[in-house]
């Protein structure tokens, strides 16, 4: 059988890991040949298809990005997309496909499922907004990479006196923002799945100025105010209709300033938090799911994602995990509001 392995969707730490675990198994104990599609889904659209064995996937456990290359193409927003993505499978003697990707690839994956083609998906974002898995790798290195930012905010700010304002990503899921901040003691933690009241924002930093400490705010990009619109630098869409966030930091640091008379500072994270060495965790969790992926093409079990639940990884139905983005709790935010203020 040959396989195709490509990742899609925006880069992030780990994508090297579940690629080498996927060849490595697949030759090793399936008799599998390989092949990758470069660029996500623009290479199958363009047939740019590339070989893909053991000694290619040598050394690259520790790098971040992907050695296949990513992109937010969206081959469903073309009449002739599916048709396309099969003429290049069909030409280059692709048995099965392998997408590694987020919601919106996943989306293609479950899509060209339903037209017959034999796929299996894997779950990866630092969003971790894939519904049906616990965790998606990349994560865990984002919230380690944004705690460590806080955690050095912290002094500078003590020393001028002065809020700061940590812009970090995550769209419109707030995992980020919500574990970076609880983990690197930030006194407010805004996310998008709860609108915040500014007048109570500025109240926590007034009060934390009183006891003479500076007040950190983690704020996730695509958090709103109350009965206000989400701010954004731009109004242009991806591929997939998705507004290009970022600039709530700003706004909210401006805001702090006029309404507490105090300085206020933004720091936004940005792509930092996608690049460099995957972390232990995302490094153990991409290399599992690519070994069960494996599985899943070996058992011929397509239309299928694998998923942790708990400490198992498990097969979902690829229908069951692209009808939406996981969110945070409401009831898992308010278990940490004491903490702000």
């Amino acid at each position: 059988m040959r396989v195709g392995v490509l990742t899609g969707g925006g880069d992030c730490p780990g994508l090297n890991a579940a690629i080498r675990a996927i060849v490595r198994k697949g030759v090793q104990e399936c008799g599998f040949e390989f092949v990758g599609v470069r660029d996500g889904w623009r290479g199958a659209l363009e047939g740019a298809i590339v070989p893909l064995d053991i000694p290619a996937v040598r050394g690259i456990l520790p790098r971040g990005g992907t050695i296949l290359g990513s992109s937010r193409t969206n081959p469903l927003g073309s009449e002739d997309g599916v048709a396309r993505v099969r003429e290049t499978l069909a030409a280059y003697e692709v048995d099965a496909l392998i997408a590694i990707g987020g919601e919106d690839t996943l989306g293609v994956a479950a899509a060209l499922a339903d037209e017959g083609i034999d796929v299996v998906g894997v779950p990866k974002t630092i969003d971790n907004d894939v519904t049906g898995t616990d965790y998606t790798f990349g994560f865990d290195t984002a919230v380690n990479i944004a705690t460590e930012a806080i955690d050095r905010l912290h002094t500078t700010a003590e020393s001028h006196t002065r809020t700061l304002v940590v812009e970090v990503m995550g769209r419109h899921a707030g995992w980020i923002a919500l574990h970076s901040g609880i983990a690197g003691g930030a006194n407010v933690i805004l996310i998008p799945e709860q609108p915040f009241d500014l007048d109570q924002v500025c109240e926590w930093v007034r009060d934390r100025f009183k006891i003479r400490y500076a007040p950190i705010v983690v704020v996730a990009e695509g958090a709103v105010p109350k009965a206000g619109q989400m701010v954004v630098k731009d109004s242009s869409l991806d591929e997939f209709g998705h507004v290009r966030l970022s600039g709530i930091g700003e706004w909210l640091a401006r805001e702090i300033a006029d309404r507490t008379g105090k300085e206020a500072r933004t720091t936004v994270l940005g792509h930092i938090q996608r690049g460099g060495t995957p972390s232990a965790f995302d490094r153990w969790l991409a290399t599992r799911f690519g070994l069960r992926a494996v599985d899943a093409v070996c058992e011929r079990d397509f239309g299928t994602m694998v998923a942790l639940r708990g400490a198992e990884v498990v097969r979902v139905p690829l229908s069951e995990v692209t009808g939406g983005t996981k969110g945070v709790d409401p009831a898992l935010y308010a278990e940490f509001g004491v903490f702000f203020g």
